[in-house]
């Protein structure tokens, strides 16, 4: 009897999660209503955080909701050290996508951290709004490589590679790199550098010479990036939203959309899709801590060795990010 009522037990677990799987899929799972742009006239907040990976999850809702005739204006707060090069330019290129082809105004505000890939993304923008104490800037490209033959030494490890080309290893962290390789590195690096320092010029409309003195890699307090024309105002959130609504003349009648957090259901066991942007450091974080049993334990291993970002060019503020 125990047996057989476990088992119907377990059967009506499955319908529930089949028909809970159909609901979602279907969209109407908790109801989509929720996420309805209501008011006439709306400002969409869209967030950017952490470290710029692939930036789907940001460029699904800003995608979903650009078109909205209620969406009058769109406003990014921006809390990120930047990221990869493809995502950065991709993000860059659909802000600007709604500021020139669907004529709608985008202000970006940053109170933390707005640098490197974050503010290829934000020059986008019609204007960039900082927190006075706000770093700013970290106009340059990054590309790290290890060398660690000798841990595999004491270790008793030899690696080596059968290849197709001469550069096909190149960066490989079990031996020195070559002179030639790293000129082939540098290459890239300047070419990539080129594209951020034009892409800055044209946006914010500052000279060459302004442009290339200050695009090595400093970051600016927001207060100072105001000054040299990088930023165009300080203030905070509050300041930002007043800002989009004055921009796109909506007067005092406006309401701010937020975009609503996923609710986690039972339903969502077994979707290990990851499209989200930023913080993706975080669920190795938590695999290495107990809290999460994440299926990418190499993963999890760039996360303890910090080298996640080894050899890819970056626009991002160097430094740990979590």
């Amino acid at each position: 009897m125990k047996g057989s009522f476990f088992k119907k037990l377990v059967i009506i677990f499955l319908v529930f999660v089949g028909i809970g799987a159909l609901l979602k899929l279907s969209g109407d799972f908790f109801g989509d209503s929720e996420k309805r742009v209501t008011a006439k006239n709306t400002i969409l907040h869209l967030e950017m955080n952490g470290v710029i990976l692939n930036g789907k999850k940001f460029l699904k809702n800003l995608k979903k909701y650009r078109d909205d005739h209620k969406v009058k204006a769109i406003l990014i707060s921006i809390n990120s050290p930047g990221g990869a090069v493809g995502p950065s330019q991709e993000i860059y290129s659909e802000i600007k996508r709604v500021r020139d082809e669907i004529k709608k105004p985008v202000i970006c505000v940053s109170t933390g951290v707005m640098a490197s890939g974050a503010y290829y993304s934000a020059v986008a923008c019609d204007k960039i709004v900082v927190a006075p104490g706000a770093l700013v800037g970290s106009i340059g490209v990054i590309m790290e490589f290890a060398n660690i033959e000798k841990l595999y030494d004491w270790a008793k490890i030899s690696r080596y590679s059968i290849t197709s080309g001469k550069f096909k290893d190149s960066g490989a962290e079990y031996r020195a790199m070559r002179e030639d390789e790293r000129a082939l590195f540098q290459n890239m690096i300047d070419e990539v550098y080129g594209q951020f320092k034009t892409t800055v010029m044209k946006e914010r409309k500052l000279k060459e010479d302004v442009v290339t003195e200050y695009a090595d890699g400093r970051v600016f307090t927001g207060a100072t990036a105001v000054k040299l024309g990088f930023a165009d105002q300080e203030g905070f959130y509050e300041d930002a939203v007043k800002l989009a609504a004055e921009t796109a003349k909506l007067g005092d009648n406006y309401e701010v959309f937020e975009i609503p957090k996923k609710r986690v259901s039972i339903f969502d066991l077994g979707d290990t899709e990851r499209e989200d942007d930023v913080n993706s450091l975080a669920e190795y974080a938590d695999v290495l801590k107990g809290k999460s049993f994440g299926p990418d334990i190499e993963a999890a291993m760039k996360f303890v060795l910090r080298t996640k970002y080894l050899n890819q060019p970056l626009y991002m503020l160097p430094g740990s990010w979590e």
